[in-house]
């Protein structure tokens, strides 16, 4: 349905885009991803015919956006990140005025039915006779959503969708979000990354004008998590349990989380990065006849995967911020590297200083 082809964009001596190529089918819902400046923008002004390329081809259902521009734009509906509106129209007036301009459902009854049931979908049916000059953001921003959704376009563009959205709101987004990538392409831009993992099959991501990773979110965070942080539930007294992790070679650190069950807790280890200590570890323990009885991977979140990739951090997770005396922290996937290193909070213990300290 989109294919986008060696695009490149510059500004005078500024490139923008640098011959970036990937294409959607139908029934995909991708994030695009980068940092301020990355050409995530670009790209999608471009998608949407609103700038035009140096360079490239963009083909939308089969229609080139420079050169059909109409045929192309016709299948697209779009919601900007500043969505703009008619603020003396109600809600519903607007809605059919899009409709309208679209030229979508002619006949007024199906259009009064396809307003009904869009604004039923993104939930502002209690306010659709309202004027927009006196809705909130909140509304505003699922306004433009319905805005976008006129006519059932088979590709649909969203930037920053859930800006501005209560938790219950974005909750309902997500799942309209969803619903629609089922029959159509949607492609999604958002600084919100937990929102990308939630509701994208597909992630590509955009740093310096290139495309650097292009993959789902799971192959992504599963081939960038780290074999050297995870988690084991071990049966034991802790001080003889972390006195065994800590002589174990390769191991740089470790420290009682929580409670896991009866007689065992939850214990982070950390080893040498590069490294796959857990192997050792286990020996280690049966040695000391300390049982493992469950072990979690600490893997990345979709947030680690963007910093790793678009900052050099690969392989760094949770070295950042404030150090502790722990070694490397076990809140690091949740974070992202940021943070108060080696504290442990919840379990109210946890190593000082890992073999090397």
């Amino acid at each position: 349905m989109i294919q986008v082809t060696n695009l490149t964009k510059r500004y005078g001596e500024k490139t923008a885009l640098d011959n970036v190529s990937f294409s959607v089918e139908t029934g995909q819902v991708v994030g695009l991803l980068g940092l301020n400046g990355a050409g995530k923008s670009t790209t999608m002004n471009i998608l949407t015919g609103y700038i035009s390329a140096t360079e490239g081809q963009v083909l939308i259902g089969g229609f080139d956006i420079a050169s059909e521009g109409g045929k192309a734009k016709s299948l697209i509906g779009y919601l900007p990140e500043h969505p703009a509106f008619f603020p003396e129209l109600r809600v519903d007036e607007h809605l059919d005025l899009i409709c309208g301009l679209r030229g979508a459902f002619k006949d007024k009854e199906k259009r009064a039915e396809h307003i009904y049931e869009i604004c039923d979908m993104v939930g502002i049916s209690d306010v659709k006779r309202r004027m927009i000059r006196n809705l909130s953001k909140g509304y505003r921003q699922r306004v433009g959503f319905a805005q976008a959704l006129i006519g059932w376009p088979k590709v649909i563009i969203l930037d920053e969708p859930t800006a501005g959205l209560d938790p219950s709101q974005i909750i309902d987004m997500r799942r309209v979000i969803k619903e629609r990538g089922e029959n159509s392409v949607v492609i999604v831009s958002s600084h919100i990354l937990s929102e990308i993992q939630t509701v994208c099959s597909r992630v590509i991501l955009i740093n310096e004008g290139k495309v650097i990773a292009d993959d789902t979110p799971e192959r992504l965070t599963s081939e960038t998590g780290n074999s050297n942080e995870f988690v084991l539930r071990i049966k034991g007294e802790p001080e003889k349990v972390l006195s065994t992790l800590l002589a174990t070679p390769g191991v740089k650190g470790a420290e009682k989380q929580a409670v896991g069950e009866p007689g065992a807790f939850d214990y982070g280890i950390y080893g040498d990065p590069g490294s796959d200590v857990r192997e050792v570890v286990f020996f280690s323990l049966a040695k000391a006849e300390l049982p493992i009885l469950a072990e979690y991977s600490k893997g990345k979140s979709l947030e680690d995967v963007f910093l790793s990739l678009t900052r050099g951090e690969l392989g760094e997770s949770g070295e950042s911020g404030e150090s502790g005396e722990s070694g490397k922290s076990g809140e690091a996937g949740e974070s992202g590297g940021s943070g108060k290193s080696g504290e442990s909070g919840e379990a109210g213990e946890s190593t000082e200083g890992g073999k090397n300290q």
